[in-house]
């Protein structure tokens, strides 16, 4: 029987300073069977000319005039001949033995989907700090959605799954209306479409934090809208599979965190989702903020609050 081949496939815009320690990463893999495309969104920075010196090593570049992170993961994946997908950003990391755990744990369940031990970093990897969480273990697709929203609202980023070929497929194409959070949507409907997701031990990936560059440090109006669409549409697909009330309660924390991040850059959008929270169900959602934060909001409102640390330069 022949290895299963894996598509490891990397969009990539203005990505200089670490598509070259990405594509490292993705290469180091234990797993032999390997193909690396990385679709190129009309980068001005160079980003091209770090790819070309991966060429020799069998990563494929395919340029295209700027159309947006969805654009170019659909372009990848119309190129992929894998039984098995892995999407990475280009700022993102994996460790060397993750490939190889997940698709010993996949081909003994091919309709399931993998993920793995996940941690934050923001310079060099090694500090990268991995808390464990409900959802680090197999489960079911709808608890593991739910597990993993009680996380600060959830983290699906591309790096930590391996997808079926077949699976991917069966989803279909990423949501190219879609700019912040798409990752959100795209998984919540891989999962959906799974019979199981497993957790792989040691399996590791490395998310960057920091960068000022990516799409989830967007601040705009467009960034809100998309991630005010991401939560409409994950609240449609999962609550018309179960609509319970620990659902309703996960979806109203969702829209009351999006509220209070995106106020005062989007104050309509954020009283839209105020709404949409109060009628799903009643409880409200802890503004997140340090010592000095939360003192000044009991004096003067939540939303007051935030507008000074908007004006400290708090984020």
């Amino acid at each position: 029987m022949t290895a299963p081949l894996v598509s490891i496939l990397i969009p990539c815009f203005n990505g200089a300073r670490f598509i070259g320690e990405t594509l490292e990463s993705a290469l180091a893999q234990t797993w032999p069977h390997l193909e690396l495309i990385v679709v190129d969104d009309g980068s001005e920075d160079g980003s091209v000319r770090v790819i070309e010196r991966f060429k020799s090593r069998n990563v494929e570049l395919i340029r295209q005039r700027n159309s947006g992170q969805t654009v170019a993961l659909n372009v990848c994946l119309a190129h992929a001949k894998g039984d098995f997908i892995q999407y990475l950003d280009s700022d993102d990391l994996i460790s060397p033995t993750k490939i190889e755990l997940q698709v010993a744990r996949l081909v003994q369940a091919p309709k399931a989907v993998a993920t793995a031990e996940w941690g934050r970093f923001k310079k060099f990897y090694p500090e990268a700090k991995f808390v464990k969480d409900r959802s680090w273990t197999d489960l079911d697709p709808l608890d593991w959605l739910h597990a993993n929203m009680q996380r600060d609202g959830g983290m699906m980023f591309p790096a930590m799954w391996l997808i079926p070929s077949e699976i991917a497929r069966r989803v279909g194409p990423w949501n190219e209306s879609l700019t912040l959070n798409n990752d959100a949507e795209y998984f919540t409907r891989v999962v959906l479409s799974s019979e199981r997701v497993l957790f792989c031990q040691g399996a590791q990936a490395y998310y960057r934090s920091g960068n000022l560059e990516s799409l989830s440090a967007l601040k705009t109006s467009k960034a809100w809208a998309s991630q005010f669409k991401v939560i409409e549409l994950c609240q449609e697909y999962i609550l018309s599979v179960e609509p319970s009330q620990r659902m309703s309660v996960s979806f109203a924390y969702a829209w009351q965190r999006l509220a209070h991040s995106s106020y005062p850059y989007d104050p309509g959008l954020a009283n839209l989702a105020l709404e949409r929270a109060d009628q799903l169900y009643p409880v409200r959602a802890p503004v997140s903020g340090g010592p000095k934060f939360q003192a000044v909001a009991k004096i003067i409102g939540w939303r007051a609050a935030r507008k000074i640390q908007v004006w400290a330069g708090r984020k």
